[in-house]
């Protein structure tokens, strides 16, 4: 590791996996430390100090020499500023960009050499030009720009119907042509998290997400609270969002090569600005050459005294909620896919779009790769359409509307969710099934971690945790293997896993017995020269850096993120050896039950100081409680109800009760939201649902929707080692579950089952047509592809595995729909047919039901929306599986009363009991009273 970043690596060094975190966190467990700095020293460009101006939603600060923004705050928001106006002075010098600043690429004529241009290299004061009514500011950029510049620049700020906008005339002031070969607008908001508090971030910084759908694109940049009001940016005139591009604080190991730096320091607290682009094409031929754009690249010609105009308006929501509404309000193109942008190809999906201009044409590319029908147009003003996926992988509809409007729409198709996770698991067990009775870290037999560029197994990496099935770029194989046999159990993967558990988990990875018991330990592999014989380790990896754990440090059982992992395994075969019959045969269910119990409190017990935090898959933990008060276990229950009611009394205490070893995290949330809501504070399960909100949009756009923020993973657990956008990083899956959860108790909020949907499915993306499952998406437009190793995958289809089902809504504008699922209406009777890659879970959010099988798979479920009636027809027997085990919990009180089985059924554990036969067996719920 280049330790020259240390925003990165100090953080990490100190925390993550060489001492206790307690020294980098704050006594509430939820601060970064905040290195104590020199005062910032104005630079030239802030000579002149600073103007104020007014505008209906926002004041505008800028500076006054370079009319480029000091600050943007929202209206009504109080001293809150979209823009890092906080670090003015700091950022006051040559290099930094601010938002108003200009990136191009031009050349004269069609061929000859590039060459880059920015308005931030010399703050050199522009040249103002007079304003009237509606031109707030206005400025030629000429002087900040080399002597010998092609192009006369002209900048204005001024108000169109009340909006800000922000507008550039180009015009081409010599006597040849000018190719413009790549024009961006960097968009420079706050989310800058260095040095920063919890609490001090999520006060004053903000994410932003791209929808890069060309002239209906649009930046959305949101609060880190989730609160409102939200920023839009939006194009003005003929301003197509064609690419998204990064802007970097320098070159190094981390990152793609940059175009244009910015000096404030990337880091886990930082990724980095990105650029509006207009035209890419000069970088699609240089930079981005490797990779499949989101959209074609185009350039633009200037002849001689040729002008051109270009700009962006600002708009104001007053909710991230109401991002859509906002956009309609303001004669902007919307689309709403249902269930999302990811498309199984069983699955007839639906896309509405709404705009004043009627759609003149759509084109798909591939051509092929989706079939779109329909074009109907309600009574709300919304045109629908239905989506078919024909051709596994990337594919764009191309939407022109009548005044030339396009708006293009990024989909990813994939195959019949089922068929997708069985070759996850065939894979896993046959791929990335190491045997080797010789291995001298005894990792066999195991799932291990597997390289796609290779097609081998990562047998070693100075990452000792990934060759060492540890923490989750080790685990998270294993993991995927052990949550797929709870969505699809299959006997003979079930048999190598029970292997795994046997010869490598318990007793290996997990100590068996010594004053360790239960303990979790960090790696199996290791960095230890002087017990391997000679040239035993690769000379092609650097053994130097602190990842490369010595046999001590592996063994340690201080990191409370490896202990989720172990206890879905054991909860996972838990649950099929109660459930079922014949398939998990080493040990009866009740060891397995208690191995996911006494690994669950040995987290408390061994990993005091990072188990403060909520952790991935943390809702692992709730489910073990609520068996083991099914089965009557009171003592091992209150005990650990007990442990989990001390951390989150913890939670309750802390304004933002979400903290991590990092300074900033997206990954915990998924725990506390659990705990907070399961003990009863609902304002910070509140508090936690919003920020997840505020970094996991709704896009229109599969690798944006429902993507919750990472970026800094594929440094500890990918082969292509960069702090860059992840897109379907196990965020998604995760953050997806208390999306969905709170969902299920207000099905009236579509948002979040749009939301939540979309992270549950993103995860889905990451298999290939051969079942490897990646890390994630690499979202800077140079890769634009899936990360070679399979890494941390494993929490990501973790959230998969606990979301998955099939929801039917009846919208008010859209009628009836089903997410995993296809649903057909005939009077008052809606028959969905679930397709969702479990199909044992499907939620009526009109009843707000939620039914559930712990055994047994749903081959249709049908209502009849006049008399509230349930029917439900349950797959036939296999020798597994002779009685489905349903339960029906309602969970949103639409109606008075609960639904209950007409025919007489036994119970068990909370669950009727329906015994199965060679067909299809139908069975009927009403409505009870309470």
């Amino acid at each position: 590791m280049d330790l020259r970043f240390e925003n990165l690596t100090g953080v990490i060094k100190r925390s993550c996996l060489i001492v206790s975190f307690s020294a980098v966190l704050s006594s509430a467990g939820t601060a970064q430390e905040v290195k104590k700095k020199q005062p910032a020293i104005p630079g030239p460009m802030l000579s002149q100090g600073t103007m104020d101006l007014d505008t209906p939603e926002f004041t505008l600060t800028l500076v006054r020499s370079s009319q480029t923004v000091a600050a943007l705050k929202p209206k009504g928001a109080g001293d809150f500023d979209f823009t890092p106006g906080d670090l003015l002075i700091e950022r006051s010098k040559d290099g930094y960009f601010h938002l108003g600043d200009l990136t191009l690429r031009l050349r004269s004529g069609n061929s000859g050499e590039w060459r880059n241009f920015s308005t931030s290299v010399a703050r050199t004061p522009v040249r103002v030009l007079p304003t009237s009514k509606d031109v707030l500011a206005a400025a030629d950029l000429t002087p900040t720009l080399p002597a010998g510049f092609p192009l006369q620049i002209t900048r204005r700020w001024a108000l169109h119907s009340g909006k800000l906008v922000l507008q550039f005339t180009l015009k081409n002031k010599t006597s040849n042509t000018v190719q413009i070969g790549a024009l961006g607008f960097p968009m420079i908001f706050n989310n800058v998290l260095n040095d920063r508090s919890l609490e001090d971030a999520h006060t004053k910084c903000s994410f932003y997400d791209p929808y890069i759908g060309e002239d209906a694109g649009y930046l959305q940049v949101t609060r880190l609270s989730g609160n409102g009001p939200a920023l839009l940016v939006v194009p003005e005139g003929k301003t197509p969002f064609e690419a998204y591009n990064p802007i970097l604080d320098q070159p190094g190991p981390w990152a793609a090569k940059p175009v244009f730096t910015d000096a404030t320091s990337r880091g886990i607290t930082f990724e980095g600005f990105y650029e509006w682009m207009v035209h890419s094409q000069a970088y699609a031929e240089d930079e981005w050459k490797a990779a499949q754009p989101w959209n074609p690249s185009t350039s633009l010609s200037l002849t001689p005294g040729e002008a051109k105009n270009y700009g962006v308006r600002f708009l104001l929501s007053e909710s991230i909620r109401n991002i859509e509404g906002t956009l309609t309000r303001n004669a902007r193109p919307v689309a709403v896919g249902v269930p999302g942008y990811v498309v199984p190809m069983d699955v007839e999906a639906r896309l509405f779009l709404k705009f004043s201009k009627a759609v003149k044409s759509i084109a798909v590319e591939p051509e092929g790769s989706l079939a779109v029908t329909g074009g109907s147009l309600r009574a709300s003003g919304w045109r629908a359409y239905s989506v078919r996926g024909k051709t596994w992988g990337r594919s764009r509809l191309n939407v022109t509307y009548n005044d030339g409007t396009v708006q293009t729409i990024n989909y990813f198709v994939i195959k019949p969710e089922q068929q997708a996770v069985a070759d996850m698991g065939h894979f896993l067990t046959t791929k990335q099934w190491y045997v080797d009775s010789s291995d001298p870290f005894h990792r066999s037999p195991s799932v291990m971690t597997y390289d796609r560029e290779t097609n081998q197994i990562v047998m070693q990496d100075s990452r000792a945790w990934i060759a060492g099935l540890g923490d989750e770029g080790g685990g998270g194989s294993w993991l995927s293997a052990f949550m797929k046999e709870f969505v699809q159990p299959d006997k003979e993967e079930i048999e190598k896993l029970q292997q795994f558990v046997d010869g490598v988990l318990w007793g290996g990875l997990q100590y068996k017995d010594g004053p360790h018991q239960y303990g979790v330990r960090k790696s199996l592999f290791y960095y230890q020269p002087d017990k391997m014989p000679p040239g035993y380790y690769r000379s092609d990896f650097d053994w130097s850096s602190w990842t490369s754990w010595n046999q001590k440090a592996s063994e340690q059982v201080d990191r409370s993120y490896d202990y989720p992992h172990v206890a879905a395994a054991y909860w996972v075969f838990y649950r099929l050896a109660r459930n079922r019959e014949g398939l998990v045969t080493n040990h009866p269910w009740d060891w397995y039950l208690d191995h996911a119990y006494q690994t669950s409190i040995a987290m408390s017990t061994f990993a005091t100081n990072l188990a403060v935090f909520g952790q991935m898959e943390g809702d692992i933990f709730l489910e073990i409680l609520s068996d083991l008060k099914r089965e009557g276990w009171k003592e091992q229950a209150d005990n650990l109800e007990a442990k989990m009611r001390a951390r989150t009394d913890r939670w309750r205490r802390e304004a933002y009760p979400f903290g991590s070893e990092m300074p900033w995290d997206s990954t915990g949330q998924e725990e506390v939201y659990a705990w907070t809501k399961y003990f009863g504070y609902d304002d910070k399960a509140d508090v936690t649902l919003n920020a997840i909100l505020g970094y996991d949009p709704a896009i229109p756009h599969w690798g944006y929707n429902g993507s919750a923020r990472r970026y800094w993973d594929f440094i500890f657990a990918a082969k292509d080692r960069r702090l860059e956008r992840q897109l379907h990083h196990y965020g998604s899956g995760l953050n997806a579950i208390p999306v969905l959860a709170e969902y299920r108790e207000h099905p009236g909020d579509f948002y979040l089952l749009r939301v939540g949907y979309a992270g549950t499915m993103g995860a889905l993306t990451d298999i290939d047509q051969d079942g490897f499952a990646s890390a994630a998406f690499h979202g800077f437009p140079d890769m634009l592809k899936p990360d070679p190793l399979s890494g941390d995958y494993g929490p990501n289809f973790f959230g998969h595995a606990w979301n998955t089902a099939t929801y039917i809504v009846d919208h008010p504008q859209f009628g009836w729909l089903a997410f995993g699922g296809n649903l057909k209406t005939e009077g008052d009777r809606v028959k969905v047919t679930p397709l969702d890659s479990f199909r044992t879970r499907v939620y009526l959010s009109s009843l707000g039901l939620w039914l559930q099988l712990d055994a047994g798979n749903f081959e249709s479920v049908e209502l009849d929306s006049a008399t509230g009636t349930v029917r439900i027809s349950l797959a036939a027997a296999t020798s597994f599986t002779p009685t489905a085990r349903l339960r029906a919990e309602q969970t949103a009180r639409v109606k008075n009363g609960v639904y209950r089985p007409v025919a007489a059924l036994a119970s068990e554990r909370g669950m009727w009991l329906v015994p199965l036969g060679k067909h299809t067996t139908e069975i009927e719920l009403q409505l009870k009273p309470r």
